[in-house]
């Protein structure tokens, strides 16, 4: 059975930083993609950032340059280093996987205060 636990939200002042893990564990035929989605009160689940087998990355515009995404294969695990964190970046952040289908987290809350 496939699980995935994210760690490390919680609450910050604007300006702070904040690190979330995501460890898969179970049996995977692969693992491609891995990534973070957001989803703020009210509002509807949109795309934080992703990495790929390639090692390749990507962001949403809005956090560009204060997030950064990264995976360690060997671990089964996605990281997210946030940095310079915004009141609107508050959140429950999931991780997903990608392999032959996609793999979603219980999500984190984080919270920027200002």
């Amino acid at each position: 059975q496939v699980q995935l636990v994210e760690s490390g939200g919680g609450l910050v002042q604007a300006g702070g930083s904040l690190r979330l893990s995501c460890v898969a564990s179970g049996n995977f035929f692969s693992i491609n993609h891995m990534g973070w989605y957001r989803q703020a009160p009210g509002k509807q689940r949109e795309f934080v950032a992703i990495t790929t087998s390639d090692g390749s990355t990507d962001y949403a515009d809005s956090v560009k340059g204060r997030f950064t995404i990264s995976r360690d294969d060997a671990k089964k695990t996605v990281y997210l280093q946030m940095n310079s964190l915004k009141p609107e970046d508050t959140a429950v952040y999931y991780c997903y996987v990608l392999s032959t289908k996609v793999y979603w987290g219980q999500g984190t809350q984080v919270t920027v205060s200002s």
